[in-house]
Formats: structure tokens, sequence, C-alpha cells
């Protein structure tokens, strides 16, 4: 792990949940993640800069065996298995970013995440990319501003469209989630947009 004085960071990459079981196999996988890939690549890449302050977190989902989430969903992402481990993809990325696993789908929970948003008292903006929109991300996004609020910190939340999805299921149409979420997001003042624009200077 590479990020060491947090707070100089004033841009920061939330990669959500690209792990195999969510992107690969598993009961949960879904090839809409799949193919979040190129675009979440070309976002690590403009954060894993330290020297132009900012940096790139991975929140993965690593349960307990008997995890309770088990009981509304098909177990998935169990600690120490390879479904709970980040995709090939990314991997050459690890050791330059933050990593942090949760027992649930929110990562604003994750042991030692909310401390490490504390220490990042410069931090701007946040983009959050992966899945499920309606899910983790959304579950990370939400508290997330509601954290930033409670401290009066200024921190502008941004969640492109073309980074994040969500699955297809019976009583659960892709589109419509998506858009539900988008839309309760943008209440919060979650900035929704196409595609993340470089802001690095």
């Amino acid at each position: 792990m590479k990020i060491k004085n947090l707070e100089m960071y004033e841009g920061v990459l939330i990669v959500v949940d690209m792990v195999n079981g969510f992107v690969k196999k598993g009961p949960m996988a879904t090839p809409y993640m799949e193919k979040l890939i190129p675009e979440i690549d070309r976002l690590i890449k403009l954060f894993n800069r330290p020297e132009k302050n900012r940096g790139v977190i991975f929140i993965k989902e690593a349960h307990n065996k008997d995890c309770i989430e088990f009981g509304k969903f098909p177990g998935h992402c169990i600690e120490g298995t390879d479904e709970a481990e980040i995709i090939d993809e990314f991997s050459q990325y690890k050791d330059d970013a933050l990593i942090f696993g949760k027992n649930s789908r929110s990562g604003i929970f994750a042991p030692g995440f909310l401390d490490t948003m504390e220490q990042m008292k410069n931090l701007k903006e946040i983009v959050i990319a992966g899945g499920c929109t309606d899910l983790c991300s959304f579950d990370l996004a939400l508290p997330l501003t509601n954290y930033f609020d409670q401290e009066n910190r200024n921190v502008q939340i941004v969640f492109p469209k073309n980074a994040n999805d969500t699955y297809d299921a019976p009583n659960h149409n892709r589109d419509e989630y998506n858009e539900m979420a988008y839309k309760l997001m943008r209440q919060e003042g979650i900035q929704i947009v196409k595609r993340y624009e470089n802001k690095i200077r």
C-alpha cells in the first residue's frame, strides 16, 4: 500500500465490488459488470496518481461464511475464496491502493473505511464506480453524502453511469432499477454523469 499521507488526497476513485464473484463466476455474477472493466480501468489510471493528490480505493465483498445477508441473496464472495478476490484485470493496481473488505452491502461500514475518510481532510471529490447501481454502489453513495453533511465537509460525490451497472433478473428490471437509483441519488446532491471527464491538471 503506497497511500501513506492520507491528508494530501483531494480526489479519490472508489471501485466497488469488482471481484470475481460479481464479474466472473458464482451465483451473483452478471455480464453487465464485466462490461464495465475498460471504463473502470480508464478511471483507475486517472486517479492512480499520488503526485496529483489523487488515489484509488477498492471496496470488495468478503463475507463471513454464515453472513446473515445470505438469507436475502445466495451465498457469495466468502472471505478467503476466489470469489472475494479483486479481478485479475485490476490486480496490478492493488499495491498502490487502499483495499477494504465488507460483510454487508455498504462499504461505509467496512472496518477502517470511515477512519480513512476522516483522515482525508482535504478531500474534495469522490468518484464511485462498480456495482451494483441500486445496491452496493447506492448503499455507499448515500451514507457517504450523509457522513460529509454531518461533518460539515464539502465533498462532491460523482456517479458515472458508464462505470456502474446492475443486473437483470425476474422482478429486477435492470433499466428500471438503474433509473430509480439515479433519481434517489440526484435528490441527495450526488452528481450523476454519463462519463467522468478528466479534471486532473
